[in-house]
């Protein structure tokens, strides 16, 4: 288990290297992959979101695939399609860019809502369907999607079935002063997957993810998990709250958290610091907190300080 923790945490020391000033960031985005779940990134463009999802995949040696979302892009771009072979006089199935290890969608909310309904299935169950064929992809399969901030022209919403697909969200923002001196002087650095040196392999980072699933969770924990996303459907200012689907997401990262972290079971704080991630993408504000100008992130707090912690505990 060591072994395996030392390469997670080389991976994180080199990805560090690259997003300077960002380690919040680049820890949370590790351990959602541990997990096994899909990011979405929100943030203005330039500040990195691209660059994080590339040395990721590079370090872990992933194989990946990129697709810059425009209002064009096909949703056979994405699953594949059949194609019509004379010689042969059979129809021959051609890969989406889909079937890899890692899937970058670059602003996703840039294309239509049938084209982003058709990573519906991959995200959540690791397969795609077309022409009534069924294919499994190769684990691990893991998506980081980047996206303009909403009311930027030209970007279509997300249908909630589609965010409830990502494990997190988060964003980046940009480097303090000092980080973006040293960003300055040393300058960008291209084609970055490609140059740099993986420090594990896929097959390892499978085993990763294998022991993540196993750290312990005592019913105490379950039940503040619960508690947690109970209270973000009663809340006074939100309108629909995190789904089941959410509570299962925050098992997982929480458990991911822990066995980063090097302890065999979760703590409450585990699933304290997780809680805001899985819930903002999720979480939608009424018309009061709107009226009222109440944020997710002070809505989210409240939860958190409401909802007691349960007592510390080694099992």
């Amino acid at each position: 288990m060591a072994g395996y923790r030392d390469d997670a945490l080389a991976v994180m020391e080199q990805v560090n290297r690259y997003i300077l000033g960002k380690e919040d960031v680049v820890r949370e985005a590790l351990t959602a992959f541990l997990a096994g779940g899909n990011i979405l990134l929100e943030d203005i463009p330039g500040v990195g979101k691209t660059t994080l999802a590339l040395l990721f995949a590079g370090s872990m040696g992933l194989g990946w695939k990129r697709v810059q979302f425009t209002p064009d892009v096909m949703p056979s771009d994405l699953t594949g399609f059949s194609v019509y072979r004379k010689d042969t006089g059979e129809f021959e199935y051609r890969k989406g860019a889909v079937f890899c290890n890692l899937l970058l969608a670059d602003e996703i909310n840039r294309t239509t809502p049938k084209t982003q309904s058709a990573l519906l299935e991959v995200m959540q169950e690791r397969q795609v369907t077309v022409e009534g064929v069924t294919r499994v992809l190769e684990p691990p399969f893991l998506v980081v999607a980047t996206q303009n901030p909403m009311g930027s022209v030209g970007t279509q919403p997300l249908p909630p079935a589609q965010l409830d697909r990502f494990m997190i969200s988060m964003s980046m923002g940009y480097p303090d002063f000092e980080h973006e001196v040293r960003m300055a002087r040393e300058g960008g650095s291209p084609k970055l997957a490609e140059q740099i040196a993986p420090v594990t392999d896929r097959l390892r980072f499978i085993e990763m993810q294998e022991e993540a699933e196993q750290v312990h969770v005592r019913d105490e924990i379950y039940r503040y998990i619960v508690e947690l996303v109970t209270a973000s459907r009663q809340n006074d200012y939100i309108e629909q709250g995190v789904s089941p689907r959410g509570t299962i997401a925050l098992v997982k990262m929480a458990k991911a958290a822990a066995w980063l972290s090097g302890n065999s079971y979760v703590s409450p704080r585990d699933v304290a610091g997780q809680f805001p991630y899985v819930a903002e993408h999720r979480i939608l504000l009424n018309v009061a907190a709107r009226m009222e100008g109440v944020k997710k992130e002070q809505v989210i707090r409240d939860i958190l300080e409401q909802v007691k912690k349960p007592e510390p505990g080694r099992k």
